[in-house]
């Protein structure tokens, strides 16, 4: 069991202002696997307190000083990597095996990447008689989910550290472990005290305090859309910058012309990686309807691939949902898509006896949906999979932008120019064509209710910054 009484903050290793805890069960057996302190409101301020007295030399240093720092975090986080992978996979449920590829190494890779953006911060232009430059924005709280823990951190931390923000993280509770890694790292290398500080709690003791904090610059939140409303508006008060990544209930369409076997085995993959815990999932699939029936055939086939089991196995292709709660939670949303009068094809709410002691849900897919049922309008955030029939493209597009959510999409056309065309027209941040994956290098982010700003990219680097404009002339 991983255990933790201490929280980092000042560069330092220090103990809590309660003797409270938090108890982060294992969602594959239901059994205790870590303890971590629940901090306080003083915690939070004495953090927040490190944080602004380390501004004023973090930021000073050269892109080359942060660079240099930001690599040899990389470095070391390589040399921890099945630290990470364990961490996750215990705490989280997703596939051990999977875990170094999806939840850590890409994240190890694309933080590294940040060393070579260090010199944005610090360029500046003349036009017009103007000279623009950039300050790093301050001290940022960077409050995390619990789906994909370490690479959510990575896009946050490494972007701030790039410009010369200074930073406390507070992860999700029931997935605290990366960020204590995490820290212990920054120990390790040598970062100068203050600029990384690690807070775990419970949202609804510190959170509020945390963004509405007059000495906090910034915050950037990725969760559910609720919550980004409770953010934004403790935010308010301050009137400080907000970033936030909410959820999502992306659209995928498939056209007459398509691959139809290539594109909904990648349909269906999409859902069902992470148990379905992806924010930009394409979990509304657009079929036309003289391939509907074909699609649905394909779609089945490939969701009973999968083994659902122990994430410590490595034959096992989907662990559990995160915990408990998450799995009531879509386990309430299959049993309204049946009410509701969606026809299930494969999984379903019952769940095999030899998995009734963890949080799992078969992968779940509902045919005959249409976009008005809850199932198709509500993030679910769990392996369910609408599957929804169209007429024309004018229809899809409609069906497609019929959403108050504006994260993600994706198009399977003939060819990679045919579906450029239709992924224009779908109001969502990002848009997956042809097959394509997850690229750090594209800013990422939506419309709509799916938040505001960006992560990832240069976009992504630009959330920390401040312009500041010089009158020359």
């Amino acid at each position: 069991m991983y255990t933790y009484n201490k929280l980092y903050i000042n560069g330092d290793w220090q103990l809590p202002n309660t003797e409270d805890t938090i108890d982060v069960i294992n969602p594959a057996n239901s059994e205790l696997c870590a303890k971590t302190p629940s901090a306080s409101i003083a915690d939070v301020d004495k953090a927040i307190a490190a944080a602004k007295y380390a501004f004023a030399q973090w930021s000073a240093t050269t892109p080359a000083e942060r660079s240099q720092l930001i690599t040899a975090i990389a470095d070391e986080m390589q040399n921890r990597i099945d630290d990470f992978a364990s961490a996750i996979s215990t705490s989280m449920g997703c596939p051990k095996h999977l875990a170094f590829d999806i939840q850590v190494q890409g994240a190890i890779d694309a933080f590294r990447g940040y060393a070579d953006m260090t010199s944005y911060v610090d360029e500046s232009s003349t036009e017009h008689g103007v000279m623009q430059c950039h300050s790093a924005v301050g001290v940022c709280v960077l409050i995390n989910p619990w789906n994909y823990p370490l690479s959510q951190l990575v896009g946050k931390i490494g972007p701030a550290l790039a410009t010369g923000c200074t930073i406390v993280a507070k992860p999700a509770e029931q997935t605290p472990l990366q960020d204590l890694i995490l820290a212990e790292i920054f120990d390790k290398v040598g970062v100068l005290a203050g600029v990384f500080n690690v807070i775990t709690g419970y949202g609804f003791k510190i959170g509020e305090h945390l963004c509405s904090h007059p000495d906090v610059d910034m915050v950037s939140f990725t969760g559910s859309t609720g919550a980004g409303i409770k953010v934004a508006q403790a935010a308010s008060t301050t009137v400080k910058r907000v970033c936030q990544e909410l959820g999502g209930k992306s659209p995928f369409i498939i056209t007459d012309d398509a691959d139809l076997a290539a594109a909904v085995r990648y349909g269906v993959e999409d859902v069902m990686i992470n148990s379905g815990q992806t924010c930009c999932a394409l979990t509304r699939m657009l079929v036309p309807e003289s391939l509907y029936q074909q699609a649905i055939v394909i779609a089945k086939a490939v969701a009973e691939e999968n083994v659902v089991g122990d994430p410590q196995d490595e034959n096992v292709t989907m662990g559990p949902l995160s915990s408990s709660l998450q799995q009531k939670r879509v386990l309430d949303y299959i049993n309204i898509g049946i009410k509701e009068g969606a026809e299930l094809v494969t999984g379903g709410p019952e769940i095999p006896a030899r998995l009734q002691q963890g949080a799992y849900v078969m992968p779940t897919i509902f045919t005959n949906v249409t976009n008005d049922m809850t199932i198709a309008q509500e993030e679910i955030f769990g392996p369910v999979l609408c599957m929804i029939p169209y007429s024309d493209e004018q229809e899809a597009i409609k069906i497609a932008n019929d959403t108050v959510f504006g994260l993600s999409s994706g198009v399977f056309a003939k060819d990679a120019n045919a579906a450029l065309q239709i992924a224009r027209k779908i109001r969502a941040g990002q848009s997956y064509i042809q097959g394509t994956y997850f690229n750090s290098h594209a800013p990422f982010g939506g419309f709509k209710q799916s938040g505001n700003g960006r992560e990832w990219g240069v976009e992504g680097l630009r959330e920390f910054i401040e312009v500041q404009s010089i009158i020359i002339t």
